[in-house]
């Protein structure tokens, strides 16, 4: 009788040890499954990973941003993927209920504006097995290039194509198009 009570005591632990893991590895492909989608620029993978909303943070700047997935899909991701994107996935695990990640994002945007790929930890928050939170640090902002170069940009721009102005905060496909092209102006002057 007893080895049946230690038996059962092993088997229930082991079960739930093998639903423990599983949980892990089912945030841990999530998130990766998110950053390939990212990479991508799939829109239709994108909203069977995020819950009905998303909320974006950038703690350092007090930056909080909500969108549905569909404003995000259908704005955010479409403005990003006008600058081919690379997202790299640098490192990765989980801890207890969320996902921390170190990323590196190169694309035609952030290459002009800094000359060089976004190193960001990531911490990504789940609701029932999808994404609800991505929180963002910035390890390699150079801000002073960035607002050197987007500021030299941004004045030949008004001095030459005037037309274009406006497209630094229109982060829609179409301000990404706008952007992509003062870009390209810019270089060939």
């Amino acid at each position: 009788m007893n080895k049946i009570i230690v038996l059962s005591l092993f088997l229930t632990i082991g079960l739930i040890s093998c639903k423990t893991s599983e949980k892990k590895i089912d945030k841990l492909k999530i998130a990766k499954q998110y950053y390939k989608a990212l990479d991508n620029s799939d829109g239709a993978d994108m909203k069977t990973l995020l819950t009905d909303s998303l909320v974006t943070k950038i703690p350092k700047y007090d930056y909080i941003q909500h969108h549905s997935v569909e404003e995000y899909v259908e704005k955010w991701l479409k403005w990003d993927s006008v600058f081919d994107p690379t997202y790299k996935i640098l490192q990765i695990e989980q801890e207890n209920e969320i996902v921390k990640a170190t990323i590196s994002k190169i694309d035609k945007r952030i290459f002009f504006l800094q000359q060089e790929a976004f190193i960001t930890h990531e911490i990504l928050r789940f609701q029932n097995n999808k994404i609800i939170v991505v929180e963002t640090e910035y390890v390699n902002f150079n801000e002073k290039v960035w607002e050197r170069n987007k500021t030299e940009l941004l004045n030949w721009i008004d001095k030459n194509h005037p037309e274009l102005n406006g497209f630094i905060y229109n982060q829609t496909e179409q301000g990404g198009v706008k952007f992509l092209k003062a870009i390209e102006l810019y270089k060939n002057r």
